[in-house]
Parts: structure tokens; C-alpha cells; sequence
């Protein structure tokens, strides 16, 4: 299953959401417009704002605020990718340079604020302090995580359970509260809001996974990232994790000398430790769990296209490779 054709349903919505993308971007200052037009234009795969989109229709929304919520999503998260490439100091994100490469690190975050600030200001516009709930908190969740995340880098003794909470709060938390607001639209009831919002948090997690086997095992060109990425930043992510669990001492030592030491020069020696302990066979089998569980929580929706799409997502989640 291919993106486009999961998009395939929703792709006047997604237009919908580009246009209103396009149009709220707008601003009298230049510099706030080219780095906000560089960054939204480098596409990306807009799983969070589709995610809106898809639970929406699945609880048979009838309107148009589907369509400004997963703009509002879409800028909060590009607002995060702005900020963490400054904090992490990339270089390389979707194959071209990053914005702070290009505009500097003060362009990045100034106008990292005002996609924040605009996605407030479009929430109020929808007049639903539920809505304004769910985004604030989501928003103030994923700033904690984000610290949580620079807590934790250098620091070869974090768990998989520090580890799994960074996730929780820096990536998941979005997709749950995508996956709620089309929930909330659609009028679905507690217990299906609360299903649809545990959906997008294992899918978020899943996703995540993914992404961490893929900064060992990608292609570059299909991934847009630099292999290695989160080692030279010093990341404890799943497979080094795993590898200082259930690798021989020498293995252990390795990594953990890469993790406190971050860099890219014993790259090699730390994949062939991944490699040699099926370290991401055992991520891959993680992500697919959460994938599952994502999978059950939605299984009372009601059988429609849309329902079969968010299925389809879940499987996506696990089997790409980019």
C-alpha cells in the first residue's frame, strides 16, 4: 500500500487543507513567509493532518472545520520540526538542507513561534474550547517531551520505558490528538472518542519506531535523512536500547561509548552490533505490536472506506520504508 492511494480518498480534503495551508501562512514580514513556504512546501508525508481528515469521514463528519484543524495540526507540527532541527543541529531533513541550515537558527525558531501563535489564533477561530483543550495540552506535552528528549541524550542507562515515555509525549501525542479532533467532529461518543485517540497514540508510536529502525537501515535518498543521525546526536533509541540489553559485554561497551560520545565515528561498529543482535527485527516486531494495537482499538467504528484507509494507515505505519 502505497501513500497516494491511501490518500486517494481524502485528496480534495487534502487540497482543501493546502489551500487553507497556503492561505494562513500569509504574512506582511518576508522572512516569516520564505521560511514557513520552505519548509511546508518540502511536502513531507501529512499523515497528521490525513489523520484528521480520515477520522473525521469515519464518523461521518458533514463540514468544513475538518479542514482547518489539519492545518492547525500540520503547523504545530512543522512549528516542532523547525524548533528540533535548530536543537539537534540538522542539516538534512525530506533530502534538502534544513531551514536553519539555510536561514540560520534564530530565523528557524522565531518563525517557529509564529506557526504556533497562528495555529492559536485559527483555533480560537473555531470558537470550541474543547478543541482548544485538546491542542493546548498537545502542544505543552510535546514541548515536555522534547526536553525529556535532550534529558536523555549522552545518557547510555535510559530504559525502554524512558524511552517509549519520550516517544509517548514528543510524537504521539499529536497523532492522538489529531485522531481525537476528527473523533470530536464526527459527535462520536466518549468511549469512541477515547478509541480513536488511542489509535492515533499507537499509530504515532509505531510510526516512530520506524523511523528509528530506518536511521540504521534506510536508504538516504528515500528517507531524506542522513543514516546515523540520532547516534552522532547521542540518541538512546530502541535498537541501541536493545543491543546493551541482550548484546555480549563488548557490543554493550560500543554503544554505550557511541551514546555518551555521540558522533558518527563508530558507526560501523554499532551497526554491526545492531546487525548482530536482530536489534531491529525486535523494533520492527515492537512497532507491529503498536500497530496492532491501534488496529483493535478502532475495530468497533462502523465499516466504511474510511475505517478501511485508517487500517490501511496502521499497516503503512510498519512497512514503509521512507
Amino acid at each position: 500500500m502505497k501513500l497516494e492511494q491511501l490518500y486517494k480518498l481524502i485528496e480534495s480534503d487534502m487540497q482543501a487543507v493546502n489551500g487553507v495551508i497556503r492561505q494562513r501562512l500569509h504574512s506582511d514580514v518576508v522572512l516569516v513567509r520564505q521560511v514557513a513556504e520552505y519548509i511546508i512546501s518540502a511536502g513531507g508525508k501529512r499523515l497528521r493532518p490525513a489523520l484528521v481528515l480520515l477520522a473525521a469521514g469515519a464518523l461521518d463528519y458533514r463540514g468544513t472545520h475538518h479542514h482547518d484543524l489539519a492545518a492547525v495540526v500540520e503547523f504545530i507540527h512543522t512549528a516542532t520540526l523547525l524548533h528540533d532541527d535548530v536543537v539537534d543541529e540538522s542539516s538534512l531533513r525530506r533530502g534538502r538542507e534544513t531551514a536553519n541550515a539555510l536561514f540560520g537558527n534564530a530565523a528557524s525558531v522565531l518563525v517557529g513561534d509564529f506557526l504556533y501563535s497562528r495555529a492559536f489564533q485559527m483555533m480560537v477561530e473555531i470558537g470550541d474550547m474543547r478543541i482548544m483543550q485538546i491542542l493546548s495540552d498537545a502542544t505543552n506535552i510535546i514541548a515536555e517531551g522534547e526536553v525529556l528528549q535532550l534529558m536523555n541524550c549522552h545518557d547510555a542507562d535510559v530504559d525502554e520505558v524512558r524511552y517509549l515515555q519520550v516517544i509517548r509525549y514528543k510524537t504521539a501525542k499529536l497523532f492522538e490528538a489529531a485522531a481525537r479532533l476528527g473523533a470530536i467532529l464526527g459527535q462520536a461518543t466518549p468511549d469512541m472518542e477515547q478509541r480513536m485517540a488511542d489509535y492515533g497514540t499507537h499509530l504515532g508510536t509505531a510510526f516512530q519506531l520506524i523511523d528509528d529502525v530506518l536511521d540504521y537501515s534506510g536508504a538516504e535518498a528515500e528517507t531524506g535523512k542522513h543514516l546515523g543521525d540520532d547516534l552522532a546526536e547521542g540518541k538512546p533509541t530502541l535498537p541501541l536500547i536493545y543491543v546493551m540489553q541482550h548484546g555480549s559485554a563488548e557490543q554493550a561497551a560500543c554503544v554505550r561509548h557511541a551514546i555518551e560520545n555521540g558522533g558518527r565515528d563508530e558507526f560501523a561498529a554499532v551497526l554491526a552490533a545492531i546487525r548482530a543482535t536482530d536489534a531491529l527485527e525486535h523494533t520492527k516486531k515492537q512497532a507491529q505490536a503498536e500497530a496492532n494495537r491501534a488496529i483493535a482499538a478502532i475495530e468497533p467504528l462502523p465499516a466504511s472506506i474510511y475505517k478501511n484507509s485508517l487500517l490501511d494507515l496502521a499497516s503503512f505505519a510498519v512497512a514503509r520504508s521512507f
